[in-house]
């Protein structure tokens, strides 16, 4: 089994090697990719059995955290002309990529025979539940946010970022709209991991927030940039670490109600 673990992990990164044949850093792209894979073997292992129900899980994760909410706080927020010049080129291109690499991770899992049925069932919070938690993890990232961004700015990046006061400023109400938006589309990314995993609420839970942050962090800004320094990047990289996997964990908890099982060892208990 750790042999096709890793397997996955080191085949999975292989398709992020295409856009270092443009931009160079081969090494970087290539580890970024395997980061990647890696965050998703719990997935692999614990997730649907089918490609379709893999690729359902995977590609929500790619599309709206490593694509869709990183360009637009990108368009938004920085302004130099490689973002500006072509911005629906840049997201079709790197939704096509990322498309491709969910594909071949849902692929390689059920090649690789990774899933594997734990026996165990999980329930799952009722649809009227589950909108209203969606609802207040969206607030929760803005509030995530507001204070480790606020921290992470006052600290370290004010110098990178002279005029992002006066930016949001301009904004005025618009930017914590965009925050809680980018915080319900992160939180809808990972409800079908929280719902289909065959693990433990906690267990789940910490799954969510790696994902959300690996694929929204880490991974991307691992590989060099023209926009980003070496410092820059590593702290942003700690910046996502707390917004990002702070809300995956507490959609994950919210969202995965604690199992029968669970409440019937505790009131069996004698300490109970």
């Amino acid at each position: 089994m750790r042999l096709r673990v890793a397997l996955y992990c080191l085949l999975g990164g292989v398709v992020l090697l295409v856009p270092a044949l443009e931009v160079g850093h081969l090494l970087w792209w290539y580890l970024s990719g395997v980061i990647l894979a890696a965050s998703f073997v719990p997935v692999a292992l614990f997730g649907p059995w089918t490609v379709r129900g893999q690729f359902g899980i995977i590609f929500p994760i790619l599309f709206i955290v490593t694509v869709l909410t990183t360009w637009s706080e990108g368009l938004v927020f920085v302004k130099l002309p490689l973002i500006h010049e072509h911005p629906i080129r840049n997201l079709f291109s790197e939704t096509a990529l990322y498309l491709v690499v969910a594909i071949v991770l849902a692929v390689l899992s059920r090649a690789l025979k990774l899933a594997h049925d734990s026996g165990k069932t999980f329930p799952r919070r009722s649809l009227a539940k589950t909108a209203g938690i969606l609802v207040i993890c969206a607030v929760a990232y803005m509030v995530y946010y507001f204070v480790f961004g606020a921290i992470t700015y006052h600290l370290f990046t004010r110098v990178y970022y002279p005029d992002a006061a006066t930016l949001v400023g301009r904004l005025g109400l618009w930017f914590w709209g965009i925050q809680i938006a980018r915080g319900l589309l992160m939180t809808l990314a990972v409800v079908p991991v929280v719902y289909a995993l065959r693990m433990e609420r906690l267990q789940t839970a910490i799954c969510a927030g790696m994902l959300i942050w690996v694929g929204g962090g880490l991974a991307p800004l691992i590989v060099p940039n023209e926009l980003m320094g070496t410092a820059q990047r590593l702290v942003h990289i700690v910046e996502i670490f707390t917004q990002n996997f702070t809300l995956g964990l507490t959609a994950g908890l919210l969202l995965r109600p604690k199992s029968a099982a669970t409440e019937d060892s505790r009131h069996l208990s004698p300490a109970a």
